[in-house]
């Protein structure tokens, strides 16, 4: 049996959100602000409200160690922009995307991306897998649009596999 690139990507999609929707369907609110470790990046409201991550332009070292809250929030960063770039938009600056503010809805804002994305994967040609990648390699980059959505799918694992662990630590931890 054949399959194209565009079937093999979108079935490595689709199982790697099976993996990461385990643990969304798993995840309690109390699991999205817990602190793994006292050097920790987290989201928390600012003087408005509005949820923002902890951030540094340059990666502080040692890497501080997120919660499930930022991961997500990263996540939905990333997603956000790979969409807005894959649809030919202005992509938005990381300063505008901002987390929903609770887990519940971090989750929805999840699989709202997760179906803005399957429309841009189903929209694809052979000809548009070809295509130079809009994002996230320099314009002068040999990488092409199927790169850019294998590097979507390892993206998303990565995150999922975070996401897991936190999880399972945390439960770990609660007794």
């Amino acid at each position: 049996m054949r399959v194209s690139r565009g079937e093999l990507l979108r079935w490595q999609f689709d199982l790697t959100w099976s993996l990461f929707d385990y643990h969304l369907e798993r995840l309690e609110p109390e699991d999205f602000l817990w602190a793994p470790a006292s050097h920790c990046w987290t989201v928390r409201p600012d003087v408005d409200g509005t949820w923002v991550p902890d951030w540094a332009e340059i990666e502080p070292d040692p890497i501080p160690v997120p919660t499930i809250g930022w991961v997500s929030w990263h996540i939905g960063w990333w997603w956000s922009v790979t969409i807005d770039h894959a649809q030919g938009r202005a992509p938005r600056e990381r300063v505008e995307i901002t987390w929903p503010g609770d887990g519940r809805s971090a989750v929805e804002w999840l699989r709202g991306l997760r179906e803005d994305w399957l429309a841009v994967l189903d929209r694809l040609t052979d000809a548009d897998l070809d295509a130079a990648a809009p994002f996230p390699w320099p314009k002068d980059s040999e990488h092409t649009v199927a790169h850019m959505i294998a590097w979507v799918n390892s993206e998303l694992m990565k995150n999922a596999a975070e996401i897991g662990q936190l999880r399972l630590l945390r439960a770990a931890s609660s007794g």
